[in-house]
């Protein structure tokens, strides 16, 4: 990161120095220095490229938090201006199967505190019979036709560091109405790179498919799985993909 001018060498500023770093800051996250979902510098990096103290910093950043430039999790502070999600919401929709972003009158999910399957504790690492946050949704059209329905358990790196996902254990009785359908972007916000990986089988004998996505972060820690079954003779699963641009 290159050296940026002491924020009080402008002496014809007479606003507080953590203000100015602020501002300084800002004009950083604007002009793409650091991307949205981006992690910035630790304070002491910070302090030294500004050349004032981390308190300073601190209150500098304190300043971009309020104005919601900035987003602060358990491993520091990350960008939250607008802007593209490292995936598209439609090609990674939770849970997976979904028929749309926002929970609709055939959709109903709740959630509950339990061992999940020896399947799923297996791909999250979890030990046997280990209770963790399960979610249950089903979907069907109209006339009962179409039905889906989709199991997903998350793992103690998402409840760790995924807030809004950990406040559900206190409720996750299997009763209440549970629709989780942000956790992809609350995820996204707590600074993970979501990567998945789905699995397609037909089920002999039935006209059934099964769908099994399980997504990592960027340092391959497993987040979720989720274990989805269609009636594929009366409906149909899309799967839309964003490719990066050429060059």
């Amino acid at each position: 990161m290159a050296r940026t001018a002491s924020p009080d060498h402008s002496p014809a500023d007479t606003s507080p120095l953590y203000r100015r770093v602020a501002a300084r800051l800002r004009g950083e996250l604007h002009d793409g220095t650091f991307p949205p979902g981006g992690r910035l510098p630790g304070e002491r990096r910070l302090a030294e490229h500004f050349e004032v103290s981390r308190e300073t910093v601190r209150q500098a950043l304190e300043v971009l938090r309020r104005d919601g430039l900035l987003a602060t999790d358990r491993r520091g502070s990350h960008v939250a201006l607008p802007g593209p999600a490292p995936q598209s919401p439609a090609s990674l929709a939770f849970p997976v199967g979904a028929r749309a972003a926002r929970p609709c009158a055939g959709d109903r999910a709740t959630v509950s505190w339990e061992p999940p399957s020896r399947e799923h504790a297996e791909a999250l690492g979890l030990a046997p019979d280990r209770p963790t946050l399960v979610h249950r949704y089903t979907s069907s059209t109209a006339d009962g036709g179409g039905r889906r329905t989709a199991v997903t358990s998350f793992s103690a790196v998402a409840l760790a560091e995924v807030g809004e996902l950990a406040r559900y254990r206190g409720r996750a009785d299997g009763s209440a109405s549970a629709q989780l359908w942000r956790a992809y972007d609350w995820m996204r916000g707590a600074g993970l790179t979501l990567h998945h990986r789905d699995t397609i089988t037909r089920l002999a004998d039935t006209q059934a498919v099964r769908v099994v996505r399980l997504v990592h972060d960027q340092y391959a820690r497993p987040l979720e799985i989720t274990d989805l079954l269609v009636d594929a003779g009366q409906d149909a699963l899309v799967y839309e993909f964003t490719l990066p641009a050429a060059g």
